[in-house]
């Protein structure tokens, strides 16, 4: 071997290289190749068909908070796998793999930050992370959300994105339902607002307590929004439902939501409803 080949071995791969998987990315619904700097810049979104494409936590907090600074409420304990339930595999396994995979102690995550000066906290839910799906670590998590914003005297906004309650749980994830319907109860008792932003998909008991019971109902474009399956629904009415049914503009149509608006202009009109619904959060330490 030359010396030329030699250092070539040694230094051209103390990088890695750049291929197709790390320079390009395929749009799920049209499948065109968008550089990954350029669907990044345009906020994960396809450039030519629009497709909004699922993004976690910490990249919506980034795309959210001023200057893309914020801090992290703690997830709250709660006892895991109070069923001992397994099915294929451990309920405890279950959870190992999803944390090893996304990095987040369960499926939503909270955080204190400012939007255009309003001091506020966010809640995200990750649809990585076992579907986005519903248990008590869901619930407790958005329980600490609202106690933050209630003792802060700040907005709570909620970005939903979930299949629905967690089955491992059982009956215990049911009962956050209730729970989280409560919090909202003593939110809005505090004259405080609580702002739902439907992302894709939003189903099942998530759909049925709080992401539908927001001061303003909002969503992204395109997203998949109900309760049952459209399969299901049609096996149950025995009819074709129509094109569309369950998106967000569809929704919209029908009075369900107040406003489909796209990822790029987000920040900027949750900044103008909470100039409206709590001016007072510009001046929050």
């Amino acid at each position: 071997m030359s010396w030329l080949s030699r250092v070539l071995s040694g230094i051209l791969f103390l990088h890695e290289p750049e291929t197709a998987e790390n320079l390009w990315h395929k749009c799920k619904k049209c499948g065109t190749m968008v550089f990954v700097k350029e669907w990044e810049e345009n906020y994960s979104v396809c450039p030519r068909c629009d497709f909004h494409d699922r993004i976690g936590p910490a990249k919506r907090f980034e795309q959210l908070f001023d200057a893309a600074q914020y801090e992290l409420l703690p997830a709250p304990e709660v006892r895991e796998d109070p069923l001992r339930f397994r099915d294929t595999k451990r309920y405890t396994d279950r959870l190992k793999a999803a944390r090893a995979a996304n990095g987040e102690r369960d499926a939503l995550v909270n955080a204190r930050g400012r939007i255009d000066g309003h001091k506020v906290i966010v809640g995200v839910q990750d649809f990585a992370f076992m579907g986005g799906s519903m248990g008590t670590a869901v619930g407790a998590a958005f329980l600490a959300g609202i106690r933050a914003a209630i003792e802060e005297k700040v907005p709570y906004i909620i970005f939903t994105a979930s299949g629905g309650a967690r089955m491992q749980e059982a009956i215990l994830s049911l009962m956050q339902l209730p729970r989280t319907t409560v919090a909202i109860a003593q939110l809005k008792e505090a004259g405080l607002p609580y702002i739902v932003v439907l992302t894709d998909p939003t189903t099942g008991g998530v759909t049925a307590s709080y992401a539908m019971l927001g001061d303003v109902q909002m969503a992204e474009p395109g997203a998949l929004i109900g309760f049952a399956g459209q399969r299901v629904i049609e096996q149950t009415i025995r009819e074709k439902l129509p094109e569309g049914f369950q998106r967000a503009e569809y929704l919209l149509d029908h009075g369900m939501i107040d406003m489909v608006v796209p990822r790029s202009a987000l920040r900027e009109k949750l900044a103008l409803l909470i100039s409206y619904l709590a001016p007072e959060s510009k001046a929050a330490a």
